[in-house]
């Protein structure tokens, strides 16, 4: 299946470290990758229908250190939808006069939702469908942006009506959260003072934080599989929908 990596920050922050060791992880995972910033109301959206490893477009974001609060990338293994630039993850659309972004991981089996005239999927993938039912529904649910807190209940309601189709791990975001959810595999780990080493498990590289970071900075990492060797990385609760704001879980 794809992967998935999210990062969430008090201070903008690039993620070129996290993500050179994620993007190696597409020679399993070859079907294409996407990678999406935030910057204030706006989003950097790059993506390829290659693979992330071999891919100019990921050596673009692995060379060129784009600092953001919230970040969302995916590299895909497709199990339903062609390999085609319109089915790469994440996928972005407009509620509310704010961009979403959203990435999933996993196999939705007979889910076809009704959906009205504002979402509709570009592509062939049950995880774009998935992101349109979602946007619909929360819509639905409320006539304005609610708060964080308020998001994460109408999302912890809508989330079993998909995940009983199958397997379903998604990050989403509005550039002010990040929302991440597992019914399978998801980890995280947060990064604060006081900082100090980590080596990547699928790249020789290793990075001081304590001379990058400064003593107020906090970052919450979040993947599919812990990316470094040496830190303390917590699995998901199956079923937990969690929101970070300011680089730390609500």
């Amino acid at each position: 299946m794809c992967q998935l990596l999210g990062m969430n920050c008090n201070t903008p922050t690039d993620i070129v470290f996290s993500f050179t060791g994620f993007a190696t992880r597409s020679s399993e995972h070859g079907d294409g990758f996407g990678i999406a910033f935030f910057e204030e109301r706006g989003v950097r959206l790059f993506v390829d229908h290659v693979a992330a490893s071999v891919s100019p477009v990921a050596e673009l974001v692995k060379r060129y250190p784009i600092k953001s609060r919230n970040v969302i990338a995916h590299i895909r293994k497709a199990t339903q939808g062609h390999v085609a630039l319109e089915n790469c993850h994440p996928f972005v659309r407009e509620l509310w006069g704010r961009y979403w972004v959203f990435a999933h991981n996993g196999n939705l089996k007979d889910f076809a939702p009704r959906l009205h005239a504002a979402f509709h999927p570009v592509g062939d993938t049950d995880s774009e469908r998935a992101f349109c039912w979602l946007l619909q529904e929360l819509a639905k649910h409320h006539a304005c942006m609610p708060t964080v807190e308020a998001l994460t209940e109408t999302l912890q309601e809508l989330v079993p009506q998909l995940s009983c189709h199958g397997t379903f791990n998604f990050m989403l975001s509005q550039g002010d959260a990040l929302w991440a959810h597992a019914n399978t595999r998801l980890h995280y780990l947060v990064r604060q003072s006081p900082f100090g080493v980590a080596r990547l498990q699928d790249e020789d590289m290793q990075l001081n934080f304590a001379e990058l970071a400064g003593e107020k900075d906090r970052v919450c990492v979040i993947a599919t599989e812990p990316l470094t060797v040496d830190e303390p990385w917590t699995a998901f609760e199956p079923g937990r929908v969690m929101a970070c704001v300011n680089g730390a879980p609500l």
